[in-house]
């Protein structure tokens, strides 16, 4: 399957767009391909948009063959989260009814993303109102996570669908967003590297809510080097921010802070090994690696399982906005909604208070090291029938959920990037966490671990699902 052009770097796919060595048409027609094979089976999509992307490649091709050139992202293919307005497209953000019109009207990361002509291939899967973080939803069914043939296990949420799209070969570019791991967790359980910006550097005007200060929209990709040029692509418009790309830096450069706690604890099986293994190869290669305890994660984890900031947000959202919308929501996520009714202002208040100190003594404790690296995700992608018995969905999302939520609890931008399989075969990915803003730099660093440990294909090879 990694022979299809879909599967080259972002940046060859540019190259050969330009050269005419490549169409946008083939990109679009190899989406369609895979689609087709696959589509049913992998169920990354709510909303297929194959024939109008074929129709808009060819477009594509026309404007290149006069030598126009729209950006970076012109010709490649795209799958957008259910939770983005795009227009043309319904949205539902995961919920069993299409939401009003003005959910169709783009908002600035869309704008950013259309006015360099992406195919646009379909809006992929989110559990409802991207509250969860194993990527379930009773609505509309929940993608297949590909590692696994012989069980239908979890893609990772909320962005459920969207790293199932990378794998199944339906995209070469996924959007998602990160409230609380939302691309780092289906990043790391399907196989693939995923970006958190930093609160506030991307808009999220038109994108469904769920925590309005948390909320940070992201990017999945192949490759930490795909994730890398699809950020130079859009930043500058999106952040205000001209970076100007720097070289990779030697591991011989670069200080790694490993903590002793928290990250580690509970793990599945064989995941703690992959990324202590990375670690070690890293060190080897001439790291530095120091140990680093962020502060306050006991305490931002204990904020998390009351229900954070994003229960009362959401409630607040639907509330005022799609009261009708109540009703029927997903037990799972109607659950941890209705935990919120009963908070006193003072006590939301508390939570950001404590969350704004969290992120000033995170950023304070960073300053010293290049990047923090912990396991992306603790446990294995659980299986849909282990998550039936009373309680057991709450159980593992709060432990899939628990690394990831220290970046946004604290204020950080992040990255994972896949570095091995755990015992039962299922990709394990490695997360990197820095200080606000520093985006571009940690997306350097994350290239610099991935030629040394090689991009996830060569690490973990094709899916036995392929």
């Amino acid at each position: 399957m990694y022979d299809s052009p879909i599967f080259l770097p972002l940046r060859e796919q540019h190259a050969r767009l330009r050269n005419g060595s490549l169409s946008a048409t083939q990109l679009a027609e190899s989406a369609v391909a895979h689609y087709a094979s696959r589509g049913a089976q992998d169920h990354a999509y709510l909303t297929w948009n194959g024939e109008a992307a074929l129709q808009a490649a060819r477009a594509t091709d026309s404007v290149l063959a006069v030598g126009g050139d729209t950006g970076p992202l012109m010709g490649l293919p795209v799958s957008i989260k259910d939770i983005f307005a795009v227009p043309g497209l319904p949205t539902y953000a995961g919920s069993s009814r299409r939401l009003p019109e003005c959910w169709e009207q783009a908002g600035p990361m869309v704008t950013a993303l259309l006015h360099q002509l992406p195919s646009v291939m379909g809006k992929t899967h989110t559990v409802e109102f991207a509250f969860g973080g194993l990527g379930t939803n009773p609505h509309w069914g929940t993608p297949r996570n590909p590692w696994d043939k012989n069980h239908h296990r979890t893609p990772g949420g909320s962005s459920a669908g969207a790293g199932v799209s990378l794998m199944g070969g339906t995209a070469s570019l996924a959007l998602g967003t990160d409230t609380a791991g939302s691309v780092r967790i289906p990043a790391s359980m399907t196989g693939v590297a995923g970006l958190k910006t930093t609160g506030g550097r991307w808009p999220t005007r038109q994108i469904v809510p769920l925590s309005s200060t948390l909320d940070t929209p992201g990017l999945l990709a192949r490759s930490v080097d795909d994730l890398a040029f699809a950020f130079a692509a859009l930043d500058h418009e999106l952040s205000g921010v001209r970076t100007e790309r720097s070289s990779t830096p030697e591991l011989a450069d670069l200080t790694f802070g490993v903590p002793e706690r928290f990250f580690w604890d509970n793990c599945s099986p064989g995941i703690a090994e992959a990324v202590r293994e990375a670690i070690n190869q890293l060190e080897a290669g001439g790291a530095r690696i120091v140990t680093v305890d962020l502060p306050g994660t006991d305490e931002a984890y204990a904020l998390f399982q009351q229900g954070g900031l994003a229960a009362a947000e959401l409630a607040a959202f639907l509330n005022t906005e799609m009261p009708e919308m109540i009703d029927a929501l997903d037990p799972n996520v109607a659950a941890r909604i209705k935990a919120a009714d009963d908070m006193p202002a003072w006590e939301y208040v508390r939570r950001r208070n404590v969350i704004d100190l969290l992120s000033v003594a995170a950023a304070e404790r960073l300053a010293a090291i290049d990047a923090l690296l912990t396991p992306t995700v603790a446990i294995t992608p659980p299986t849909l029938t282990s998550l039936e018995p009373e309680g057991a969905y709450a159980k593992a999302n709060m432990h899939a959920l628990r690394n990831t939520v220290m970046g946004n609890f604290m204020g950080l931008c992040g990255l994972t990037l896949p570095v091995g399989k755990d015992a039962a075969g299922m990709p394990v990915g490695m997360q990197l966490l820095a200080g606000p803003w520093q985006e571009a730099r940690l997306l350097v660093i994350g290239q610099a671990i991935e030629n040394k440990l090689g991009r996830g294909h060569d690490i973990l090879g094709e899916p036995p699902a392929c």
